[in-house]
């Protein structure tokens, strides 16, 4: 997932868009995960995790997303899909021995915090997301990012957001979904939007299928 918005409030909401090639197989959210009972989420189906988990029971979601900075070495890495799994149902953050994982940004939203942990592949830095409405992008909360610079505004004064996430595909820098053809043939594009709401009373998530809507 290359973005994610969070409006803090009653209900806390979080909507994510995940961009990536599209001969990546996957599939829908469901409880894919015995190890991790009552986490929804959608699975990537390469490497078995997900990048929006919604634990229903405990009022949370978590959130992964690629980040920027050193690799983790090939011969001991492990795939960062596991991390807002564990999130999601446990109410923690990552820990353990980070350096297996590539750079990324794991939020984890309850009805009483939303915190996001930013791994650069040398340094973990916590931080409370700020009251009212967040972007954040692979690069973490950048508030010169051309992505959140058009669309963080648009966000925070629309009432609901589902006509924001209806955009065109576009290759431009600034475009909320995008779609990429490269040179050797592959595409890389948006390929789902879910949209999590959590309160007191429960947790509703909506989840749109980009690929299903562009083949039809």
């Amino acid at each position: 997932m290359c973005t994610l918005i969070v409006r803090t409030g009653r209900p806390l909401t979080l909507m994510g868009v995940r961009d990536e090639f599209t001969d990546r197989p996957w599939e829908g959210p469901a409880e894919h995960w015995p190890e991790y009972p009552g986490v929804v989420g959608g699975r990537d189906l390469k490497a078995g995790g997900t990048w929006l988990a919604v634990n229903a029971a405990a009022r949370r979601a978590a959130a992964l997303l690629n980040g920027r900075g050193r690799p983790a070495p090939e011969r001991t890495k492990v795939s960062r899909g596991d991390l807002a799994l564990r999130a999601a149902y446990t109410g923690e953050g990552p820990g353990g021995d980070l350096s297996r994982y590539d750079p990324f940004h794991l939020v984890l939203a309850t009805l009483e915090r939303v915190r996001l942990w930013s791994w650069d592949g040398e340094r973990l830095t916590t931080s409370d997301l700020p009251e009212g409405t967040s972007m954040v992008v692979n690069d973490g909360l950048d508030p010169g990012n051309a992505r959140v610079l058009a669309y963080l505004p648009r966000f925070a004064a629309a009432a609901t957001w589902g006509e924001l996430a209806a955009a065109e595909p576009s290759a431009d820098p600034g475009a909320l979904i995008v779609r990429h053809e490269l040179p050797d043939g592959r595409t890389f594009a948006s390929l789902s939007v879910m949209e999590v709401a959590l309160s007191p009373d429960g947790v509703a998530y909506d989840f749109t299928d980009l690929t299903a809507e562009r083949d039809g």
